[in-house]
């Protein structure tokens, strides 16, 4: 495994959110993978992350100030060995997109009992954006942990 992409619907709120927390987990463990993030809509290209995702990152050590919207493509993200779907139809979307199912897996499918990591953009309130770092970092964690990147 040498890549993993985010993905869910802007690129604004989750899959930022789960790149920062990757990068985190990956530099405290001096792992080599790279890892990004995109969003399906193309409705934030070029926008930082949502200030709830930015405040609840920094509340947590880290900054995903320099992460930019960006749309998916078959096209220049097939390159990645996994495409993680932050939620159920983010899932269909990216396999309706003409990526390979055998690269394409939900978040929560990784210690989350297969739930879908709701949107934190319609909470609006910092207790909705916590809960969602707090879903995201445990299936990060064991999403490395399973792949034998990192110690359980």
């Amino acid at each position: 495994m040498q890549s993993i992409l985010f993905v869910c619907l802007g690129n604004i709120c989750r899959s930022p959110l789960a790149e920062g927390v990757a990068r985190e987990i990956i530099k405290q463990n001096n792992l080599a993978i790279e890892v990004d993030s995109a969003g399906t809509s193309g409705w934030h290209i070029d926008e930082p992350p949502c200030e709830g995702s930015r405040a609840v990152a920094r509340q947590h050590g880290f900054s995903i100030d320099d992460l930019r919207g960006r749309r998916l493509s078959v096209y220049a993200d097939d390159r990645f060995d996994l495409i993680i779907a932050l939620d159920s139809k983010n899932y269909r979307d990216i396999l309706a997109l003409g990526f390979a199912k055998e690269k394409v897996r939900k978040l929560g499918d990784y210690g989350l009992n297969g739930a879908d990591v709701p949107d934190p953009y319609t909470y609006r309130d910092m207790e909705g954006f916590e809960a969602v770092y707090a879903m995201i970092e445990r299936g990060v964690k064991n999403l490395l942990a399973e792949l034998a990147l990192l110690k359980a």
